[in-house]
């Protein structure tokens, strides 16, 4: 045991911490989170994943249909194939958007006034139209985005890339997940489950003590005196409890902990940052909520190791589920539109995004369509939907497959919630079919039994 390991088991092995921190271990030569290669050279080495929770309106935001513009109100039968026997939708009306769509930067990629911020940034975007899940119900699909599963509960994408890729900074978490409030699935959507415990994600609330119980209650002496007593009555049960791997995650954490009592601190000190880089992401200083925060805190996290660190939009605003009334769509957009255009060129400014992937995305879409013709929201709609890329390997300023004349259903290139998760593991350098974890008894993977690998996204 080298001495810097000794003394970090004896100062840290009872440190009190939240019950997500205790998935946070430093990487010995064999352990779970020791740095690995993955199955080939990777475009990226990290992951920052912003998920829009509630169902983002494609027809609205990224998906132009002038045919909803010139029928609006008109009905369809309801014995079409994608409707019928729908309850509640005997009769179906076209809805047109509520916002206007312009051709954006060089590529011409159409976007809808809703963001136009990140108007700016399409140039390095590929935008797949053409995206289907296997769910209508926000759990379920919440799911099927994070593990790949629709019903049961499965490892989240971050738990499986820890797995695959350990860690590169012994004092912060390898996974985790910034959101001010939980989203649909709860903590599932960070789980390892069947993956040993050390690759849960840890969950960050922004606020004054993202990561509570942090700063050290004793002086070093004194908390490296009791701490070392702990830790051997912590090995004596241990070794009672043989292949307990939470028991042995628990014990694990409280490695990581003495190193954290300086890092933590350190990476969500946003004074550090000049005044101009608070104004791009819309902060004020000493700001320490919204999703500005929550951007900002990814790129110094990425920059400090984190291998994959995931924004939920679970803000005062509430959420992207308009059944009532689109133009709740218009504060969530104006909420995260500036934030993430700044994170895109923040990153690029910084030489980042050549090696950092940027995923975005939601559950599902939104009918283009409803029940009245005067109706001012839309349902769930998981036919079809928008989610983008960005930056390392991502082929950028292009769109990649289409929806039919309405939004209704993925039609040209469709992408499944698989083939995006198989994409972006390859992007990471990982064979989807290759990383695996067997557990009762068969081989279990991200994409279950399928998935293809988005080539046309790639460079």
């Amino acid at each position: 045991m080298t001495p810097r390991r000794h003394f970090i088991r004896s100062v840290a092995a009872g440190s009190i911490l939240l019950p997500g921190i205790m998935q946070q271990l430093i990487a010995e030569e064999d352990g779970p989170l020791a740095p690995r290669q993955p199955h080939f050279p990777a475009k990226a080495k990290r992951v920052i994943f912003l998920f829009m929770t509630g169902g983002v309106s494609h027809v609205d935001t990224f998906d132009p249909k002038p045919e909803l513009f010139k029928n609006h109100g008109k009905e369809i039968k309801a014995d079409h194939p994608e409707i019928k026997g729908r309850p509640g939708y005997e009769r179906i009306f076209l809805k047109r958007p509520q916002w206007e769509f312009a051709k954006q930067g060089t590529c011409g990629t159409e976007v809808s006034s809703l963001f136009p911020h990140l108007a700016q940034c399409v140039d390095d975007i590929a935008l797949i139209r053409s995206m289907h899940t296997s769910h209508s119900n926000h759990y379920n699909a919440t799911l099927g985005m994070h593990t790949g599963s629709f019903t049961q509960a499965r490892p989240s994408m971050g738990s499986w890339l820890t797995y695959g890729l350990g860690t590169v900074n012994r004092n912060l978490p390898g996974f985790v997940v910034i959101a001010p409030q939980q989203t649909y699935a709860g903590t599932q959507v960070f789980a390892s489950d069947f993956l040993p415990g050390a690759h849960q994600g840890t969950l960050v609330v922004p606020g004054t003590e993202p990561i509570s119980n942090v700063a050290p209650r004793l002086p070093a002496d004194l908390q490296q005196l009791e701490l070392a007593a702990l830790r051997q009555i912590n090995e004596t049960h241990l070794a009672t409890r043989p292949g307990d791997s939470l028991l042995a995650a628990r014990m694990q954490s409280f490695e990581t902990a003495f190193g954290m009592q300086m890092a933590v601190p350190d990476a969500f000190d946003l004074s550090q940052e000049n005044d101009t880089t608070l104004a791009s992401y819309g902060l004020q200083r000493g700001q320490t909520t919204g999703f500005g925060w929550q951007c900002l805190a990814a790129r110094r996290l990425v920059e400090r190791g984190v291998r994959f660190v995931e924004l939920i939009d679970t803000g005062s605003s509430g959420n992207w589920d308009a059944h009532g009334d689109m133009m709740t769509h218009e504060p969530l957009a104006r909420n995260v539109d500036q934030p993430i255009a700044a994170l895109l060129k923040d990153l690029k400014q910084r030489g980042m995004l050549e090696d950092t992937l940027v995923v975005w995305t939601t559950e599902f879409g939104r009918t283009p369509f409803n029940n009245t013709a005067d109706a001012k929201g839309r349902e769930h709609h998981p036919w079809a939907f928008s989610s983008w890329l960005a930056g390392a390997g991502v082929k950028p300023g292009i769109v990649h497959g289409s929806t039919d004349e309405i939004g209704l259903r993925a039609e040209d290139k469709p992408v499944h919630v698989h083939d995006f998760h198989a994409t972006i593991l390859h992007l990471m350098g990982f064979d989807h079919e290759r990383l695996t974890y067997r557990h009762g008894g068969r081989d279990y993977r991200l994409t279950d039994v399928e998935g293809h690998v988005v080539k046309d996204v790639l460079v």
